[in-house]
């Protein structure tokens, strides 16, 4: 099999939800359907972004939470309630400062329109260029090392 390039994606998910996937090496998108987590592969790379502090809460985040790499080609399903079973994929995460979008956002070419900035954000997940992710994780990863 050829080895492909790494793609880059940003998962939407509040800011709550991105730390306890954090804490137990994980990401799951779109309230826990398989279908965005089947267009990763292992090897390509994920960033979180969190329009919301809290699920259901009004503070905003606006910020980038979290950056990691799929580390295998497991999807997987957890019940964690009675009536919510999610998909899940396991990521290695790295440890990253969170990184607000507002200073970043001319600079995005996911991001036609910079007046409605926060529009490819409904999709809750997709594909960003490999420019549009150097960029994030530069600002992430940034100072994290001083």
């Amino acid at each position: 099999m050829m080895n492909r390039e790494p793609k880059y994606w940003v998962i939407v998910a509040s800011k709550d939800h991105v730390k306890k996937g954090i804490a137990e090496g994980f990401a799951q998108a779109c309230h826990g359907k398989s279908s965005p987590l089947k267009r990763m592969k292992k090897g390509d790379f994920i960033v979180y972004y969190s329009g919301k502090q809290t699920m259901g809460k009004p503070d905003k985040c606006q910020e980038f939470t979290a950056l990691g790499k799929v580390i295998d080609d497991e999807i997987y399903e957890l019940q964690v309630s009675e009536d919510f079973c999610p998909s899940r994929r396991n990521i290695e995460f790295e440890q990253c400062k969170d990184t607000s979008i507002l200073p970043l956002i001319n600079d995005l070419d996911f991001i036609p329109n910079k007046k409605s900035w926060g529009y490819p954000f409904r999709f809750g997940f997709f594909e960003i260029n490999q420019h549009d992710f150097d960029l994030i994780s530069s600002q992430m990863l940034e100072h994290h090392y001083a």
